[in-house]
């Protein structure tokens, strides 16, 4: 069992007294609005397990995840509500060209209700903020446009085209319900591998109704109706107040030796990366 109160004074959102449509979407855009996507801990060097309760009890004290995490906690709070959940074995492609199918990097989740499915997921970082049907059309949320259309890769799945100004180009999910522990190697995998993006690259990404915050590194930038601001972030204290202010994370139980570490390491890592870049464009 878990905190499902717990849970839901984190989302803003009374308990639902029935599975209705309207509390599923506004449960799913109170998730994706306070519960940021987030490889922090990765960068904190305090490895997570993938397993609900584990998860509901970071969201509870003010953390967040990555699609494991926060699909994880999502879909048991779901469940517990009294919806009927399946989890699914996906992939993300993050450019074209990137394998497509159910790759297993991603975890996605379907709601059925009321004789229709629902593609619901809160761990695509900067993509949806409220349920999409699984009906083949496009989709205008905010700012952002939306494909859905059968899988050609998985049969009897579907395929999530993203707005081409997201961070993916598209995710595939394959129709067979999966378990949440089927996932526990791909996870180790991507939170411990110097090849996997998790490990490279600290990110924090939160949804709203008018568009993304996405931070990476030092780079803060906001994707909305008006466009792309960008700016990069100069001192640890400003970046603190922007993970917490923006992206709603509590980070209270890092030591200060550890937040001054882990910003360190930040800033090292976007001095390489500026300098790989200046190197390219010169060649």
């Amino acid at each position: 069992m878990f905190d499902v109160d717990g849970y839901l004074t984190v989302l803003g959102v009374a308990r639902p007294a029935a599975p209705t449509l309207r509390s599923l979407r506004a449960l799913h855009r109170a998730q994706v609005e306070r519960v940021a996507y987030e490889n922090l801990d990765i960068h904190l060097g305090r490895p997570t397990g993938i397993g609900a309760a584990e998860s509901v009890a970071r969201i509870v004290r003010g953390r967040g995840g990555y699609c494991f995490h926060v699909n994880g906690a999502f879909g048991a709070l779901l469940t517990a509500l009294g919806y009927d959940v399946t989890l699914h074995r996906a992939g993300v492609q993050g450019t074209p060209g990137d394998p497509e199918g159910a790759t297993g990097d991603h975890l996605a989740l379907t709601v059925r209700l009321g004789g229709e499915r629902w593609l619901v997921d809160a761990g695509l970082g900067d993509a949806v903020h409220e349920p999409l049907p699984l009906r083949e059309g496009r989709y205008v949320q905010g700012p952002f446009s939306y494909g859905m259309a059968p899988s050609t890769a998985e049969p009897g799945g579907w395929r999530f085209h993203h707005d081409p100004r997201g961070s993916f180009t598209a995710m595939d999910f394959a129709p067979d319900p999966v378990e949440l522990s089927s996932f526990a190697a791909e996870h180790a995998r991507l939170s411990t591998s110097p090849e996997s993006g998790f490990v490279r690259v600290l990110t924090a990404q939160r949804r709203d109704a008018k568009g993304v915050d996405v931070l990476r590194g030092r780079v803060l930038r906001r994707v909305d109706a008006r466009g792309t601001d960008e700016r990069t972030i100069d001192s640890a204290d400003e970046w603190y107040d922007v993970l917490t202010g923006v992206f709603r994370l509590d980070l209270t139980d890092a030591a200060a030796s550890a937040r001054a570490d882990l910003w360190q390491r930040v800033h090292i890592s976007h001095q390489e990366w500026t300098a790989a870049r200046q190197r390219a464009t010169t060649l």
